[in-house]
């Protein structure tokens, strides 16, 4: 919300929406009145759209930048190819948002968008205010599974295969 500014009534397509980041975006995104449409899996449908996405596009199935066009923001969580193809899904003057890096000026200028790079950064009036969104029901965590600090490597690897729903959570022992 700091880069795009999105607000009501504004489109965002969010990458990997039943991943970590993409649970979060999705209900952000509606909590804040945009209407939201999700890549993800035909298994994980049901679960984006209960997240509060208005759509769900199955990347298996159908390619997003033919489904989908005119959109305000991107945020992207993929990079490389998925990133390559967003560009086009932009209506003009939107902006892609991307977790990885700064996406490409030229590419932006050429599609006559803009795009930004987010960075985390610990802020803890922006964590205060994710606990109040939560504690009043708006957002809700989703935890794919927890691990033992042990089974990191574990965890990690589960990570890296990107169909993972949710975070995963590593549990310090005697903590």
């Amino acid at each position: 919300f700091d880069v795009d500014h999105l607000s009501n009534g504004q489109t965002i397509l969010v990458h990997a929406a039943a991943g970590g980041i993409g649970t979060m975006a999705v209900q952000f995104a509606r909590w804040k009145g945009a209407r939201v449409i999700g890549t993800a899996s035909a298994g994980n449908r049901d679960f984006v759209l209960g997240l509060g996405a208005n759509e769900v596009i199955d990347y298996t199935a159908t390619p997003f930048d033919e489904a989908v066009g005119d959109v305000d923001a991107v945020l992207d969580t993929m990079g490389g190819e998925v990133r390559d193809r967003s560009w086009k899904t932009l209506n003009e003057g939107g902006i892609l948002v991307s977790l990885l890096g700064p996406p490409d000026e030229v590419k932006a200028d050429d599609h006559g968008v803009r795009s930004a790079a987010v960075f985390v950064k610990p802020d803890s009036s922006q964590l205060a205010g994710i606990a109040r969104l939560i504690d009043e029901g708006h957002i809700k965590t989703v935890v794919s599974g927890v691990y033992p600090l042990e089974e990191a490597s574990r965890a990690h690897e589960l990570s890296e295969t990107h169909h993972v729903r949710g975070k995963i959570v590593l549990k310090v022992s005697g903590q």
